[in-house]
């Protein structure tokens, strides 16, 4: 099995600074480098503190220049905020920065926060037409000479400058989770983001059944690989287990307020949660969080991962964001190189500090 990191900044306190925040995100990465992770992952997204990412390809760039073999990648781009031209032009130059290491994660969006925002309104869900138009449209921009007539874009003959260094293009992932998004990805030839966010191993199961059936349909297409994105944190013992399935209900609390898109928002804080919101939301409980989430000792961990590879995912992306401080999730990173690496991969342990 092999792993990436998922990791964005995430603001708590409005006393601290953004390039405070950056700093410890190239740390993270930096230590994953070390660790032997193939890929460090970062998204987008607009408006919000909670989730710091208002241009991954920049975020790219930026930790090229402080890492020398991990890969780097759009944990994703949000297919409606983007024009064909656009993406394949400045994911082409981002490749040609990071030396040939860019992935490209594209999904149809999530927060109705940021439609209502950078679409007029437009419904999050119709996001997935941008992204089945959108694909075909930068493989073809980085094929030269392309011509584009869609229900969504439309533009003469043009190639992209930059084109990519990796040819025919860098690798494309798309974030999955219906039958039609894993169809659309197997018969496009592109690789398969799932995450479950705060469900449990069922809904893993699920979504891999889903891919499998989509194989299924596709019977002349190759297998792609499949990355399995978890909220993932590294404990000593069934106290600090604890401990982090409250920090992780607080955590998805806070994403479902966001999500719902009707808490007052301020200066990109949303309104503070009380604690009886906290407590009311049971698909959110600390219990739940303990049972669904990847948190546990090196035992349990290495038992669920064996599981997840069991079902055929490919690459485990440890998603970090969790509103803990910065100390507490290097700790728990470093955990994870030192424990559960080496066993999973085959490799031989490596220093991550």
């Amino acid at each position: 099995m092999k792993f990436s990191l998922f990791v964005h900044m995430e603001r708590n306190d409005p006393a601290k600074p953004h390039s405070e925040l950056l700093d410890e995100l190239v740390e993270l990465v930096e230590i994953a480098e070390a660790g032997g992770f193939e890929i460090a992952w970062v998204g987008e997204h607009h408006g919000m503190e909670f989730t710091i990412a208002p241009n991954p390809f920049i975020y790219i760039t930026h930790l090229a220049q402080k890492t020398t073999t991990i890969r780097l990648g759009t944990g994703t781009v949000v297919a409606p905020f983007w024009h064909p031209l656009k993406l394949a032009g400045e994911a082409g130059l981002t490749d040609i920065i990071t030396d040939g290491r860019l992935e490209l994660g594209i999904a149809r969006g999530a927060y109705q926060f940021e439609f209502d925002r950078l679409c007029d309104g437009m419904p999050g869900p119709e996001g997935g037409a941008h992204l089945r138009e959108i694909i075909p449209a930068i493989k073809g921009l980085w094929s030269k000479n392309y011509t584009h007539k869609g229900e969504i874009w439309n533009f003469p003959e043009t190639t992209p400058s930059p084109l990519p260094l990796q040819q025919p293009h860098p690798p494309i992932w798309v974030a999955a989770r219906d039958i039609s998004s894993h169809e659309f990805a197997v018969e496009n030839d592109c690789n398969v983001m799932i995450t479950p966010l705060w469900k449990g191993d069922e809904e893993v199961d699920d979504l891999m059944r889903k891919y499998n059936e989509a194989l299924a349909k596709n019977p002349g297409k190759l297998r792609r690989e499949v990355m399995l994105c978890k909220h993932t944190h590294m404990v000593e013992n069934e106290r600090e287990a604890q401990d982090a399935a409250k920090q992780f209900n607080k955590y998805f609390n806070y994403f479902g307020a966001w999500f719902m898109n009707k808490r007052p928002i301020q200066d990109g804080f949303i309104e503070p949660l009380s604690e009886e919101e906290l407590a009311a939301n049971p698909m959110y409980a600390p219990d739940v969080m303990r049972r669904d989430l990847l948190i546990g000792t090196p035992e349990e961990v290495i038992t669920r991962l064996r599981l997840y590879e069991s079902w055929g995912v490919d690459q485990f992306s440890y998603w970090i964001d969790n509103g803990y401080p910065h100390e507490e999730k290097k700790k728990s990173l470093i955990r994870f190189i030192e424990h559960i690496v080496p066993v999973m991969s085959g490799e031989p342990a490596r220093k991550a500090s």
